[in-house]
């Protein structure tokens, strides 16, 4: 048996994926190669790695404890690149980061941005999910760092304080809600709402809520930023859902009025979590602790 860090990254991808052309894609190779590098693995081993079938593809036992071994391989391997490149001038090494929808739009473009300008060398690879599913994907490995709520059970990783802010309603002046001085989110289902991607982390998160209270939500527009949002609010299309940090900024701009929520999921303390900082490659330990102090420069 004899794999390299290439084959056991592709199988990385591929799991995590749950598609073998999608973890192709991911690893940058086509589609049959990637195909020939798995089933040469399978052969090798005389195991079947993953089941296939029409949703994709899932490891089996074997291909579980495949990406166990490979997953703690990879990282080794990326922490030894990492240290390495910090006596050349090329590329030192890649930070895998997780974050949910309030920390990823309002406060990680300005730290990382400030923390890249510092780092040349370093490249950031950025993605958007829910909060407890960050914390599960971190503790499995899939990624360095997790930016979460801090609502969410976080196990045994290691956590630290992030940032604070709030989900609050953003109306248009003159609407009847902004008079209130408080709402709950169960008493604006009968409102249309002006929301981001239906794939976005939020709002699967606002949707799974207006589930459980058993009513839809009325999702009429669906964009791309919460600053749009704000913009078709002010135009009298719907109500929405944002951060208090980006209603607030938009506010001095745009002809909306802001109304607290009640709900106590609202309050949003953020935190950083890994699943151990000593076994961070270098670069994310430093993004971490850069993140930790603010995110200056």
């Amino acid at each position: 048996m004899r794999f390299d860090l290439a084959d056991l990254s592709l199988f990385r991808h591929v799991v995590e994926a749950g598609s073998i052309t999608h973890g192709a894609a991911r690893a940058h190779l086509a589609l049959a190669a990637a195909s020939t590098r798995i089933r040469n693995m399978e052969e090798a081993l005389g195991l079947a790695l993953l089941t296939r079938g029409r949703q994709g593809v899932a490891p089996t036992q074997a291909g579980r404890t495949l990406l166990q071994h490979a997953r703690t391989i990879l990282r080794q391997a990326e922490r030894l690149h990492d240290e390495l490149g910090a006596y050349g001038g090329g590329l030192a090494g890649q930070i895998r980061v997780l974050s949910n929808t309030n920390a990823l739009t309002e406060f990680l473009p300005e730290a990382l941005s400030s923390f890249l300008s510092a780092h040349a060398n370093v490249s950031v690879d950025l993605e958007e999910r829910l909060s407890d599913e960050i914390v599960g994907l971190i503790a499995e490995g899939v990624a360095d760092i997790g930016v979460v709520a801090a609502t969410v059970d976080m196990g045994t990783l290691e956590t630290y304080p992030f940032r604070r802010d709030r989900f609050v309603l953003v109306v248009a002046r003159g609407h009847p809600l902004a008079k209130r001085a408080k709402v709950a989110f169960e008493d604006l289902l009968d409102q249309d709402f002006v929301g981001l991607d239906r794939v976005s982390a939020l709002q699967r998160f606002l949707a799974s809520k207006a589930v459980r209270i058993g009513r839809p939500l009325r999702l009429r527009v669906q964009l791309r930023s919460f600053d749009a949002v704000c913009r078709l609010v002010e135009c009298k299309v719907g109500v929405g859902i944002v951060p208090e940090t980006t209603a607030r900024r938009v506010q001095k701009t745009m002809a909306i009025a802001i109304v607290p929520l009640t709900d106590p999921w609202a309050a949003r303390e953020l935190t950083i979590c890994v699943r151990n900082m000593k076994e961070l490659p270098l670069y994310a330990r430093q993004l971490v602790e850069h993140l930790r102090s603010g995110g200056q420069a």
